[in-house]
């Protein structure tokens, strides 16, 4: 993709995210399936949607050990625990190769 090409949806999104913003209409989510997909639209990486597919199930699990740890009395056993902080730095692994870009 070329340098204009990439400078011009960068300005599209900036000046669509400040009008969102000013009239109090941006997204907001507790769903990191929702951010990597937007993430992956706003990057065009389609590597990201690949991560998504291939950890969907461990995915839909870090949310729910979230949102029911904020607001439900809820224990995992060790293996649980495990996986979902493997996903996590999985997940900040995506993160940092998006630095990259």
């Amino acid at each position: 993709m070329g340098f204009e090409l990439l400078k011009k949806r960068a300005l599209s999104f900036l000046r669509d995210a400040r009008s969102d913003f000013e009239h109090g209409d941006y997204p907001k989510t507790h769903s990191i399936i929702r951010l990597l997909k937007d993430v992956a639209k706003v990057y065009d990486d389609r590597s990201i949607d690949d991560f998504v597919s291939r950890n969907l199930e461990a995915l839909y699990l870090l949310e729910e050990a979230y949102i029911s740890s904020r607001y439900l009395p809820r224990e995992y056993d060790q293996d649980i625990a495990t996986r979902i902080l493997k996903i996590g730095e999985d997940i900040l692994g995506v993160f940092k190769c998006l630095e990259l870009h």
